[in-house]
């Protein structure tokens, strides 16, 4: 009788796993699909923001980027208030590779999510030069290389992972990246997709293709970093 009981609270427990498992599958279209605009936003709204800044500081480098931060973090904080409730608001691979990591993603998801966010950072680099007449895609001449560059793609990913696991919220993940625009010497890219789509603007907040496989390479070292910390911080909080 134990038995029985023991088999039949096992097969409801899976027939709810797949039920589960189905509404995912079904949900998943509608996930990327808010993956991708809200990447293209965040994507429109640096490369955008930095076109104006420039256009308007009167060659003021550090007015400019002031704008191009500013800018930044409020459409960073918007897109996550708005589109969080229904994908995670990821909009970066290296924090849905993180979700998957910790398994709150299934890893088959990871990759076509990944996808939809360089997709939407793609749309939004195109729709930004476009607004402001130039040509939708256009080879970044903006050299961003060195230790120094790299050494803060590291810092700034590691801080920005650090940060979403530990935090999350759209004010503080805004106002992380507000402040590491300024204390990294990067200006803190810190997400693949997003990288690579700059490249292919040649404003102010463009970066040379040929830089951009190195900054990946760190922002994915920063990544491990935080990982690696904060599945230790969490370790510790349990015991």
């Amino acid at each position: 009788m134990l038995r029985r009981n023991v088999l039949r609270r096992r097969r409801v427990t899976d027939a709810n796993s797949t039920v589960n498992r189905d509404t995912g599958g079904r949900d998943a279209a509608r996930q990327n699909a808010a993956e991708f605009v809200g990447t293209a936003f965040l994507t429109a709204g640096v490369v955008g923001s930095g076109i104006m800044a420039e256009d308007l500081s009167g060659g003021n480098a550090a007015l400019a980027l002031l704008a191009n931060t500013l800018a930044t973090g409020g459409v960073l904080f918007a897109v996550i208030a708005a589109f969080a409730p229904i994908s995670g608001a990821h909009f970066n691979p290296l924090v849905t590779l993180e979700a998957a990591r910790r398994q709150e993603l299934a890893k088959k998801q990871a990759l076509p999510r990944a996808c939809f966010q360089f997709l939407g950072a793609m749309a939004g680099v195109t729709c930004a030069n476009a607004m402001f007449g130039l040509s939708p895609l256009e080879a970044s001449n903006h050299i961003r290389s060195g230790g120094p560059q790299w050494l803060g793609e590291i810092v700034a990913t590691f801080g920005l992972l650090t940060v979403v696991r530990l935090a999350g919220s759209p004010a503080t993940v805004a106002c992380y990246i507000v402040a590491a625009y300024w204390f990294t010497s990067s200006t803190s890219f810190a997400n693949p997709a997003v990288t690579f789509a700059r490249a292919f603007s040649d404003t102010f907040a463009g970066i040379r293709l040929s830089d951009v496989p190195a900054f990946i390479v760190c922002q994915s070292a920063g990544w491990g970093l935080a990982a690696f910390f904060t599945q230790y911080l969490k370790s510790g909080a349990k015991t």
